[in-house]
């Protein structure tokens, strides 16, 4: 049941960055004011997730994400009913806080359970996150040319409370597993101060790799269509793109994991997403863009788990918290950033800054080898 709210909070979270488009246009609002609103989702994001972790400690994983579903649902109905960017920020802010929440929830609750079976089976999930993003985003494509935004991600919201209603039913009569007892657990544990750097450092990369997936998902379908001049339908398809490159990674990420270690995963994978997003953001045709956008997606599909579940080995549910806070504030303030930069030069240009932080998560990666 897990899985499915990881699908869930994808396929609503690509619902909505499909209809941006549509929504900018309603507002009036020109790159960099949009790129303003956006940052709306980033603080209510930011300011939940540092709340959540005390949530899911006195409540539990389970009964804050099967909440934070409720809210998800209901919030992604409200940025089709603003008329300008302010109003479109202040709604925003809700459905920031629900995202940020059923973020480390989730995530939490995953956590324990790859420490009970020992196997790095933390891809997985965020492959369920994924496939989640791709149906949204190729629903949300099909539907851009008849349906309005308003009926759109209306229509999100009663697909999401049904699914949070049955999928959270059965969650919340699952008791969390609990980890096994290491054979280290006997010795003492290493000095906080010795640990919040390389956290800190983990979290880095779990920022840079987010940061992509963000910028993707908010300003991938607008590249397509304004500097490349795609159909509304094939711009949306470039989160597909992504989002479907992301799935088939991720599918893979435990046998790559087992099978090349952790280091040449982030490594290899940062260094094919740089290449990708250069071609992505600079291709002069849609078809070149897509191929590009589908690279990144590969080379992205596994640092944020890796980076995670790192932290967590490193410093327990504290580490865990510190990494996810930062990969996630990652993907929400990226797209602002993006649209600032996009006002200063272009959009292709600033999209390249996805290329520059995937390079620098291969390059932290390739440094903390032995950590």
């Amino acid at each position: 049941m897990l899985t499915v709210f990881f699908a869930l909070d994808g396929f609503i979270f690509a619902g909505w960055v499909v209809r941006i488009p549509a929504i900018k246009e309603q507002t009036g609002a020109s790159t960099g004011t949009l790129g303003l609103a956006l940052l709306g989702v980033s603080a209510g994001a930011v300011i939940t997730m540092m709340l959540t972790g005390r949530l899911c400690r006195r409540f539990g994983s389970h009964r804050v994400t099967v909440a934070c579903g409720v809210l998800l649902s209901l919030s992604v109905a409200l940025p089709p009913l603003t008329h300008s960017a302010a109003a479109l920020a202040a709604v925003l802010l809700v459905f920031g806080a629900a995202y940020g929440g059923i973020n480390v929830a989730f995530n939490s609750a995953a956590v324990d359970l790859v420490a009970a079976l020992r196997r790095p089976i933390m891809p997985s999930f965020h492959a369920a996150f994924s496939l989640g993003g791709m149906v949204g985003a190729g629903v949300g494509g099909l539907l851009a040319g008849s349906l309005s935004p308003t009926r759109h991600l209306l229509g999100l919201t009663v697909i999401g409370l049904v699914v949070t209603a049955v999928a959270g039913r059965a969650l919340l009569r699952i008791e969390p597993p609990a980890a096994p007892v290491r054979p280290e657990a006997d010795a003492p544990r290493r000095p906080a101060s010795r640990t919040r750097g390389p956290v800190l450092v983990f979290g880095l990369i779990a920022l840079c790799t987010a940061y992509g997936e963000g910028a993707l998902a908010d300003w991938g379908a607008l590249h397509l269509e304004e500097d490349l001049a795609a159909h509304p339908g094939i711009a949306a398809a470039g989160y597909s793109c992504f989002a479907l490159a992301m799935t088939v990674g991720r599918l893979s990420g435990t046998v790559l994991l087992e099978r090349l270690g952790q280091t040449r995963v982030i490594v290899v994978g940062g260094a094919m997403a740089a290449a990708g997003m250069l071609l992505g953001a600079l291709a002069p045709a849609v078809w070149l863009a897509l191929i590009g956008f589908a690279v990144t997606g590969l080379g992205l599909a596994n640092l944020f788990p890796v980076a995670v579940e790192r932290a967590g080995a490193l410093a327990g549910p504290s580490g865990v918290a510190t990494a996810s806070t930062l990969g996630y504030g990652g993907m929400l303030l990226g797209p602002p950033a993006i649209g600032f930069m996009a006002d200063w030069s272009t959009l292709p240009t600033a999209l390249t800054s996805v290329a520059g932080l995937a390079g620098l998560a291969a390059a932290i990666g390739y440094g903390t080898r032995r950590r």
